[in-house]
């Protein structure tokens, strides 16, 4: 009884911090603030490794990447049953969640709301079991230097937290426009997490900007209404169940973005879409898996905010662990599919179609008059009078251009295999390097008949649209180039990525711009010599060269263009001018 109690003295004298058993704290910045600071990102540090003392047999705190301001990118790996590797996961046939916040990091809910729903998940007292049935990836923060770009006003448009990060990177890079094109060194990273992981379910999560209305979340998932169409199935049932669990907990979610079809003008209503895949929700049904948009809306306080956010979370790890399984087979079907996509249609973008109907919204009541300090007709809302609003809302999505995939893969030359296998890499899409010459190989070019370039540079880009056709046509393949099959799961982001006209191709994006700028030219006397050399040596070209004339007043009043005419004609042209460099193979190579 002596040593007892000694020893019990003994221990009480020693402080808490410095006792070994003692249970680190796992609670933020944010929930000790009642919900109205966010902390900085060394508390993420500090928490991820808090938790895995806490729960060393269900969580694995790790790094995956190095930020440009040299910080690392934190990601807590979370399973019951202590699976903690790729290969431990697919050997368990265990779906992988990976959850990330602050990718804009002004919008930091779900840094605050996933630290809360994991410790609750942790506890049993949210998601109960959930964790055993799948591997939990949370990465609090994706844009970290943004994050730490720290300040009051950064997201004037939002009610909370009092001080937030950034919305794009130090390289001022935007990283929900950079899945395909991936440039950014954090973009890359994440990639390649996700590479190694697999994730049968992505979810991306934000506070959006807008309009002042009662409803405070959207939830948007894909596929529902593009990639494959099987798989949309599982897609649906996504949305709708999460959609339903946290409207049990007193939201009122969309499955739309809730952005007005006119700027600041409710009665346009909405209008659904497809992203592009340079977004989260446009680049995973790609890889035929599922990416889910949240958004809470940034006119509620951010408690509020925070604790929906906490909801969906919870929502989300508890149907990966009641319908995973059925998703992952569904999954793996789709990979199935996409293998077989040589010479299928495929979308490349989507659009709404003019079918609409009339929905109820809660709104407030507002007033449309002009300002007088921008001079613009201008919305003021009151938020102490809500308002249902009658709005069109056009949600019936169908492809807007199409093409047929290729039959056997694409060919990129040698000269662009270094860039071009360095992305495909990055998103772990297949390719062999060719080791031997291929004469007169019968391929597919396309030829732009039109070519433009952007007036202003998008990311560190300047984009291109061309206009023209795929035509049969023999070319020689060098040793060095690059066959990337169609033949494989991600044939759908092979398509997406080269494609010319796909809207975030590698071509829209920047990488070939140079194919389509002239070099070489003819000076205009001697242009003028080869004219009469041609005209005179074959009179069906001075006949056609008449026709013109005579039935295009534009081309007779433009004195280049009648030059260009015979420019074209002569052995010096230069054939590769606005040829797309990459070729269509219908055979194998």
């Amino acid at each position: 009884m002596i040593r007892s109690a000694l020893l019990l003295a003994l221990l009480s004298a020693i402080p808490l911090s410095q006792s070994v058993h003692a249970a680190p704290d796992l609670s933020t910045v944010s929930e000790r603030s009642g919900f109205t600071a966010t902390g900085r990102y060394d508390e993420t540090i500090a928490l991820c490794a808090a938790f895995q003392q806490a729960y060393p047999k269900q969580v694995r705190c790790i790094d995956f990447g190095i930020t440009p301001e040299g910080r690392p990118m934190k990601a807590l790996v979370v399973n019951g049953k202590g699976v903690f590797t790729p290969q431990a996961a697919k050997q368990a046939g265990l779906p992988v969640t990976l959850m990330q916040g602050g990718i804009h990091a002004g919008e930091i809910d779900g840094k605050d709301a996933g630290f809360l729903a994991l410790r609750e998940a942790l506890e049993g007292r949210a998601a109960k079991g959930a964790l055993d049935k799948q591997v939990f990836i949370f990465v609090p923060v994706f844009n970290v230097d943004g994050h730490e770009r720290f300040g009051k006003w950064n997201r004037p448009n939002q009610r909370g937290p009092v001080e937030m990060g950034w919305r794009t990177t130090a390289q001022n890079y935007n990283l929900n426009r950079d899945y395909l094109k991936a440039d950014a060194p954090e973009m890359q990273a994440m990639l390649a997490l996700v590479n190694a992981w697999d994730p049968l379910v992505y979810v991306d999560l934000h506070a959006t900007n807008g309009a002042k209305f009662q409803h405070d979340i959207s939830i948007q998932v894909e596929p529902v209404y593009s990639g494959d169409p099987e798989f949309r199935k599982a897609g649906l049932a996504l949305r709708t169940n999460v959609i339903k669990d946290i409207a049990k907990e007193g939201s009122t979610p969309q499955s739309y973005y809730m952005s007005f079809v006119k700027h600041d003008d409710p009665m346009s209503g909405f209008m659904d879409s497809v992203s592009d895949p340079r977004f989260s929700t446009g680049y995973f049904q790609l890889r035929n898996r599922m990416a889910m948009l949240v958004e809470t809306h940034s006119w509620k306080e951010y408690p509020v905010r925070v604790r929906i956010t906490r909801n969906t979370v919870v929502s989300v790890l508890d149907q990966v662990a009641q319908n995973g399984k059925g998703w992952q087979q569904a999954a793996y079907a789709a990979d199935a599919r996409a293998a077989k996509l040589g010479n299928q249609p495929v979308a490349l973008s989507y659009k709404a179609s003019d079918k609409k109907e009339m929905v109820n919204f809660n709104g407030y009541a507002y007033t449309r008059t002009p300002s007088e300090v921008s001079g613009a007709l201008m919305t003021r809302y009151d938020e102490t009078k809500p308002q249902v609003w009658r709005v069109p809302l056009w949600q019936d999505i169908v492809a807007d251009f199409q093409i047929t995939a290729p039959r056997a893969g694409y060919i990129v030359p040698a000269a662009y295999a270094a860039i071009v296998g360095e992305k495909l890499r990055q998103h772990g899409v297949e390719f062999r390097t060719l080791d031997k010459t291929v004469e007169r190989y019968e391929a597919e070019t396309f030829r732009a008949d039109k070519a433009t370039q952007a007036a202003a540079s998008v990311e560190g880009h300047q984009r291109l649209t061309v206009e023209g056709k795929w035509k049969p046509e023999q070319r020689s393949i060098a040793p060095g180039s690059l066959f990337v099959p169609i033949a494989q799961p991600k044939a759908r982001l092979v398509v997406a990525m080269l494609e010319p006209q796909a809207p975030d191709s590698l071509l829209a994006w920047g990488t070939f711009n140079t194919a389509f700028e002239r070099k070489e030219y003819m000076e205009d006397y001697v242009a003028e010599e080869v004219a009469r050399e041609q005209m005179a040596a074959d009179p069906a070209v001075a006949k056609a060269f008449q026709e013109r004339l005579d039935s295009d007043p534009a081309f007779a009043k433009n004195p280049q263009a009648r030059l260009e005419f015979f420019a074209k004609r002569h052995s010096s042209y230069d054939e590769r001018l606005n040829l797309y460099p990459v070729l269509r193979a219908n055979t194998a190579l």
